[in-house]
């Protein structure tokens, strides 16, 4: 960034697990960040849960020697102003989704670029329910977003040429690659994925294979970097249940209808890593 391209005021909305990676990758990347959660609870445990992944990135290698930004917390839409990009990354759900995003559009400027982190719902969607619509662009992170370089970046039909400025301006600070696609239920990578974890998870309910077996064949033999299971662990359970649920009522695919051993998992709190257990068990790491 230059004087001429200062970095983006940056405001993030949600202390789960994508709202802290987001942090984390931001605040690792120079870029100063307000972190809205409405949960005191969280709000109180965000700092010492980004402070954990900064020290793994760090471990890691990612970005270093860059000096480590500013962290803020509010608890309240309303500490979004002054913002030049707010990031919303709460539960996969249409009406809170565009509920928070009209409170900010209420707070902050007409220049702000508002960006859904939804790994499913279509960005028209939520932008329809607005009242500017043309402020919203989705751009689809993964987890952990500190160590995947490349974002999934959706256009809605009214996203203005500002918007998009304004977001290719925050992942050059970012130093994200961007990937824009078309707009509609999942986009690229969820609508594969999902239906594909979705299918690897029904192959262990059948008892055909384990998570562990699974994984391994399709790591070793078709080259997915974690394997499906781990994968569905990595994301959460219940956001993958979630964002199932949305593509199958917004496509009909019967291949998105969460399995009945994800919904089982869900029940039984067996989250993934954030929880400690999911596909696999996990310690030291619950976020």
């Amino acid at each position: 960034m230059t004087e001429e391209d200062p970095i983006p005021r940056l405001a993030v909305l949600g202390a789960g697990v994508m709202g802290v990676s987001i942090t984390t990758l931001a605040l690792g990347q120079g870029v100063p960040v307000t972190l809205i959660e409405t949960d005191p609870a969280k709000r109180a445990d965000a700092p010492a849960r980004i402070a954990r992944e900064l020290r793994t990135a760090q471990l890691m290698g990612v970005h270093p020697g860059t000096p480590r930004a500013e962290l803020t917390t509010g608890s309240s839409p309303a500490d979004c102003a002054g913002a030049e990009v707010v990031i919303e990354a709460i539960t996969e759900d249409a009406g809170l989704k565009s509920a928070v995003l009209t409170e900010v559009s209420a707070v902050t400027g007409q220049d702000t670029a508002l960006v859904t982190n939804t790994s499913s719902i279509p960005v028209d969607e939520l932008a329809a329910r607005l009242p500017r619509p043309e402020s919203l662009l989705g751009v689809h992170f993964m987890n952990p977003s500190y160590l995947i370089r490349t974002v999934e970046v959706i256009r809605g039909t009214k996203s203005s040429p500002e918007a998009v400025s304004s977001v290719r301006r925050l992942l050059t600070a970012l130093g994200r690659r961007g990937v824009f696609v078309g707009d509609g239920p999942g986009f690229v990578t969820s609508r594969v994925l999902h239906r594909m974890i979705n299918d690897a998870a029904r192959v262990v309910q059948e008892g055909r294979a384990s998570a562990e077996d699974v994984d391994t064949l399709m790591q070793d033999c078709l080259g997915h970097r974690t394997g499906p299971l781990r994968t569905a662990d990595l994301i959460g359970i219940d956001n993958l249940v979630d964002s199932l649920r949305v593509l199958h009522e917004r496509t009909g695919d019967e291949g998105c209808r969460p399995c009945e051993l994800l919904l089982e998992k869900v029940r039984a709190g067996e989250h993934g890593r954030k929880s400690g257990q999911g596909f696999y068990t996990y310690t030291g790491v619950v976020s």
